[in-house]
C-alpha cells in the first residue's frame, strides 16, 4: 500500500514523484527501505499491537490497522506477506487532499478504496504486487517505475485490505463505509 499525494498533473508527475518527501503520503506498502519481515495482522502480542477500528463496507466488518501520521502511513503494509480476508489498514487525514497509493514492499495483492471526510466511497482499485527495489535501485527510480492508484477527488482516507475483497463485494463509488470513531479518529490525524 503505498500512496502518493498530492497528485499532479500528468505533465509533472515527475517532478510530484521526485519531490514526495513533503508531500502527504499514503503508501501502502512500505517506505523506501524494505522494512523487516512483519507478521501478518492479527499475529502480533496484545502489547504490540497498533490501534485498530472496524469499518463495515457492502455487508462485512473489516478490522483495521490505522494510520493517522506519516511515518504510519509510510510504512503500511510494506513487508506483509500475508492479510486475513477481514484485515486491512485505514489510511487517515485531517482533511481531505489529492491523493494516490503505490505497492512499495509488498509481496500480495490488495484493494484500495478512497472515501471522501463523510466515508463516501470515491474510488476503487486492485493493486498488484509490483516487483522489490532491486539492488543498487535508487529510491527515486523505484519509486518513479510504480503505478499509481489515484483518487479522483481529494480524499480523506483510505483503505486497504486483501486483494479482490472489494471487488468481490461490489463495492464502487457512492457506497458508504461506516467507520467506528471516524469524526476521533480525523481530528487525531496528522
Amino acid at each position: 500500500m503505498a500512496g502518493r499525494g498530492p497528485t499532479r498533473a500528468a505533465g509533472s508527475l515527475a517532478r510530484s514523484r521526485a519531490t514526495l518527501a513533503g508531500a502527504a503520503l499514503a503508501l501502502a506498502c512500505g517506505g523506501d527501505v524494505a522494512p523487516p519481515p512483519a507478521p501478518s495482522i492479527g499475529s502480533a502480542a496484545p502489547a504490540e499491537r497498533p490501534e485498530r477500528v472496524t469499518a463495515a463496507i457492502a455487508g462485512r466488518v473489516f478490522d483495521l490497522e490505522v494510520a493517522l501520521d506519516d511515518a504510519a502511513r509510510q510504512r503500511g503494509l510494506g513487508g506483509r506477506t500475508a492479510l486475513g480476508a477481514q484485515a486491512g489498514m485505514l489510511f487517515v487525514w485531517r482533511r481531505p487532499l489529492p491523493l494516490a497509493m503505490v505497492m512499495r514492499d509488498c509481496p500480495i495483492p490488495l484493494d484500495v478504496a478512497f472515501f471522501d471526510a463523510t466515508g463516501r466511497v470515491l474510488a476503487v482499485h486492485p493493486m498488484r504486487p509490483e516487483p522489490p527495489r532491486r539492488p543498487g535501485e535508487r529510491a527515486a527510480a523505484y519509486e518513479a517505475r510504480l503505478p499509481a492508484y489515484a483518487s479522483p477527488a481529494p480524499a480523506a482516507l483510505a483503505m486497504e485490505v486483501a486483494g479482490g475483497s472489494l471487488t468481490e463485494l461490489g463495492v464502487a463509488p457512492g457506497d458508504l463505509v461506516v467507520i467506528e470513531g471516524l469524526s476521533a479518529l480525523m481530528a487525531r490525524a496528522r
